[in-house]
């Protein structure tokens, strides 16, 4: 027991720097920034052993550091990860500011509306109505529906079809 003792001793930064590595790897496969956040505390332990810190105070760094990393780096990550630009969201999260169309009128439980010229199933959040031909936002989406607010005056609603026609403009042809 003692020569594995010795031995980690002596050649600590080579076992933080292979758990470093490990744990990358982990990371690689799961991509949830906890294997990471382990593989920097690794990477600090690794660099304790370098400078000839004892075992006890390399996993003492270890622990700290990918403590720190889980409770501080962690969040401000996954919070960057999870929210980009708004031109490089995707799927639903692209629709929600959308502009919309009622196509007939969008109750709080039934409607339809044209976003992004596909048409949706919508509702209003509040118990208001909005007739037929109305231009209105999208405030979220739930499962297949799309909860929509009327548009405030001015806005220019389009009726989400790739040419950017109005569809309040008489004097569009389709």
């Amino acid at each position: 027991m003692q020569d594995v003792y010795q031995w980690m001793v002596d050649y600590g930064w080579a076992v933080w720097l292979v758990l470093f590595l490990g744990l990358a790897a982990v990371e690689t496969l799961t991509l949830d920034l906890f294997f990471a956040m382990l593989s920097v505390g690794a990477l600090g332990a690794m660099l304790a052993a370098v400078f000839g810190a004892p075992l006890f105070l390399q996993v003492v760094v270890f622990c700290i550091v990918a403590l720190l990393m889980i409770v501080v780096v962690r969040p401000v990550a996954l919070k960057h990860l999870e929210r980009g630009p708004k031109d490089q969201r995707s799927n639903i999260d692209r629709l929600i500011g959308a502009p919309a169309v009622a196509l007939e009128a969008v109750t709080d439980s039934a409607g339809t509306v044209k976003i992004g010229g596909d048409i949706w199933t919508a509702r209003t959040p509040d118990g208001s109505s909005l007739g037929a031909g109305t231009p209105a936002l999208v405030t979220r989406i739930d499962g297949a529906t799309a909860v929509v607010v009327a548009a405030p005056a001015g806005a220019h609603a389009t009726d989400g079809s790739s040419d950017g026609e109005s569809t309040d403009d008489p004097g569009v042809q389709r």
